[in-house]
């Protein structure tokens, strides 16, 4: 295959559709990329990859970058993230066992109500529960923090977090080593097929528009290959755009469950590329508005205010921390790279977090952009301008 040579690595989830989908659909060829997709087992193993160069380019937790960049934890590297490719897309489930002591003391089974789901989990908690995450630095550890926190149940002694790759989780819970996981999808729909979990919240409801992952690369791979890491930003922009169409859920499915991708059942990958997602075995679907987007309202935009906000759940309390972390979203970049050919640009880098209930207009560049909604479940804002300093 001729053009440019890319390794790219993923982690087997719907959330690496837009870098699946820019190969298989020719998005890439396009641009003169030739995209190879490195399928990896862990986001440990992904990261380090990326750190020490065998990768050029990587599907990575929106938390990683800043992380990475920082030296918390693994190689310390400068990493960036060029764009954003997914918004949301978690889910939150417990164990059958947990499901149906939550039930017997009166839990609805609702999917969208977080205070009533984490007062009833931690009531009857019969010790710390123990949480799998896919990762420490990812969105669904913040996430799922930031939740169970704000419950007045809640104490240091309540939970412990347990690292376990996104394909382990269902066979982890399984085995009775999980009472609760975060985990993006397919991998939560998996653990209800496999009839060892029931999910009781999803991501969005935590955060309306939580950037998920992001396209991760050095940041001496930006500035050293200019041309090549703007042609495999514009197809990868390409790629969010045709996934957010509705007409196109169907085919998208069906290569993402290709055995050489995800090589998962066509009805797990479906659940999350159309939001309605099964919560318990034999269940009903329930809709779920806004589950994942890949482009829809700037999705793809690598806002600076979501990158301060991860800084600030991270717990970084330094100013210089702050804005190396801020920095890791290149929002020039995507500016640079994506403005010539007509993309959307916002007025600023930075928004108030968590401001919007409702679809927003907001000054851009050609005038057509909404944003929203982007609400915190607990009605909590974070202004960039303010919590920066």
């Amino acid at each position: 295959m001729t053009g440019t040579h890319v390794n790219c690595g993923y982690v087997p989830l719907v959330d690496s559709a837009p870098l699946i989908i820019a190969r298989e659909l020719r998005f890439a060829a396009d641009e003169g990329i030739n995209l190879n997709l490195l399928r990896q087992p862990s986001w440990s193993a992904l990261r380090d990859l990326l750190a020490l160069g065998h990768l050029d380019a990587a599907h990575i937790l929106s938390p990683m970058p800043v992380a990475m960049s920082l030296g918390l934890g693994g190689f310390p590297a400068k990493i960036d993230a060029l764009m954003v490719l997914s918004v949301n897309g978690n889910v939150i489930g417990v164990s059958s066992r947990v499901a149906k002591r939550m039930r017997d003391a009166g839990w609805n089974g609702a999917f969208d109500d977080p205070c009533a789901v984490s007062h009833a989990l931690l009531s009857t908690a019969d010790g710390p529960l123990r949480v799998g995450v896919p990762f420490p630095f990812s969105m669904h550890r913040l996430l799922f923090e930031y939740w169970l926190k704000a419950d007045p149940l809640c104490r240091d002694d309540s939970y412990q977090i347990v690292t376990t790759p996104p394909p382990l989780m269902a066979e982890t819970v399984g085995a009775g080593e999980l009472d609760v996981f975060c985990v993006g999808e397919p991998w939560g729909s998996v653990a209800v097929d496999a009839g060892v979990a029931e999910l009781i919240l999803p991501g969005v409801a935590i955060w309306g528009f939580a950037p998920e992952k992001v396209l991760g690369v050095r940041r001496d791979w930006a500035d050293g290959e200019e041309d090549t890491c703007r042609a495999l930003m514009r197809a990868v922009y390409r790629a969010a755009a045709w996934l957010d169409k509705p007409d196109n859920q169907v085919l998208a499915t069906e290569i993402l469950a290709r055995s050489e991708h995800l090589d998962l059942p066509d009805h797990a990958i479906y659940h999350a590329i159309s939001g309605e997602i099964v919560t318990r075995p034999n269940g009903a679907p329930v809709e779920t508005a806004h589950f994942l987007k890949f482009h829809q309202n700037a999705a793809n935009f690598p806002w600076r205010s979501q990158a301060g906000w991860i800084a600030q759940q991270i717990g970084l309390p330094d100013g210089a921390d702050i804005a190396t972390a801020e920095a890791c979203f290149r929002s020039d970049l995507y500016r640079q790279h994506l403005g010539p050919i007509g993309v959307d640009m916002p007025g600023a880098s930075a928004k108030v977090e968590g401001a919007m209930r409702y679809p927003t207009a907001v000054a851009s560049t050609k005038g057509h952009m909404i944003l929203g909604p982007d609400g915190f479940f607990d009605g909590a804002i974070f202004d960039f301008d303010v919590d920066q300093r």
